[in-house]
């Protein structure tokens, strides 16, 4: 097991303990850090904390790190669409409608599953048992680019980058209604919704969150939009697309049923990912051409002008 000790700056006076964590541990999400809370693996005056602390400037303290539990995901030969790949890293242009790992009502047949038939013991364990070098993810109905690292340095260097936005994503999606601006800027903060569990919203006390935007092309009652994330919250561009009146196509959790667009998901695609080489630091820029439904949908919606 491994400790960190932290202090607290007096700029961090009244923060919430989890916010806290998440921001000063490398790698450690704010979900995570709700859970060593609740394991008592954190500890102030040598005593866990309760899971409401909120931090005062100056205080001390002690975080235990448990040792990655062994990967127990199990290995499936499911194909996969390598846009590139070495020793440290592995960039996978992801369907739509697979699942990235394992999790209740999606045991096996995600593309955790794919990966270790793939890469075998050459693997970061960094995300645990059931995310095994995942650095970051898209949802189930999201396709595109999603990198894997394949050695605990590379995942430690990329997730920085995470945290120090060099490690940059580009979506393209097709949004509901006419967007006023060709481009702009949603800087809301995003946390879970107090109303419904499952959603995410923008919520006073949520984590920093900053979506830009531009548009593509406008058809009758849709619009092509491509969206470069500052941060990258859960569900961040669903959630600010939405809080602008213009929920994603075919979005189930966020948008409209019956939207006219006869999706059967969020009309989103991760489309460019450039990041720092975690090895050589070289600048890598990939991109996934748009899968054919969504292009298929963009010619529908042509024949509507």
């Amino acid at each position: 097991m491994k400790t960190i000790l932290l202090t607290a700056a007096t700029e961090d006076g009244n923060k919430r303990l989890d916010v806290f964590l998440s921001d000063k541990v490398s790698d450690l999400t704010r979900s995570a850090a709700q859970r060593l809370i609740e394991d008592g693996h954190v500890l102030l005056h040598e005593q866990p904390v309760k899971k409401n602390h909120r931090v005062s400037g100056g205080e001390t303290i002690l975080v235990e790190l448990p040792d990655p539990a062994p990967i127990e995901a199990e290995p499936q030969e499911i194909p996969l669409d390598i846009v590139y790949e070495d020793d440290d890293v592995a960039v996978i242009n992801k369907p739509r409608g697979m699942v990235v790992h394992p999790a209740p009502g999606n045991p096996d047949g995600t593309l955790v599953n794919a990966i270790l038939a793939h890469c075998g013991d050459s693997l970061s364990g960094v995300g645990g048992a059931v995310r095994p070098g995942i650095v970051h993810r898209i949802d189930k109905d999201t396709s595109g680019l999603l990198i894997v690292a394949k050695n605990d340095r590379a995942h430690f260097r990329l997730s920085a980058q995470l945290k120090d936005h060099t490690l940059a994503r580009v979506y393209e999606a097709v949004v509901l209604g006419n967007l006023k601006e060709d481009r702009g800027t949603v800087n809301a903060p995003i946390g879970r919704s107090p109303k419904n569990r499952k959603k995410m919203a923008v919520v006073a006390d949520g984590r920093p969150a900053v979506t830009h935007y531009e548009v593509l092309a406008r058809y009758p009652g849709f619009t092509h939009v491509r969206c470069r994330l500052e941060t990258g919250r859960t569900h961040q561009i669903r959630v600010h697309m939405a809080y602008l009146g213009h929920p994603l196509a075919g979005d189930p959790l966020y948008g409209r049923k019956n939207d006219g667009s006869g999706l059967p998901g969020q009309c989103l695609h991760a489309r460019e990912l450039t990041f720092l080489h975690p090895a050589t630091g070289e600048m890598m820029h990939l991109t996934a051409p748009r899968p054919e439904w969504f292009t298929a949908f963009l010619e529908r919606l042509a024949t509507y002008e």
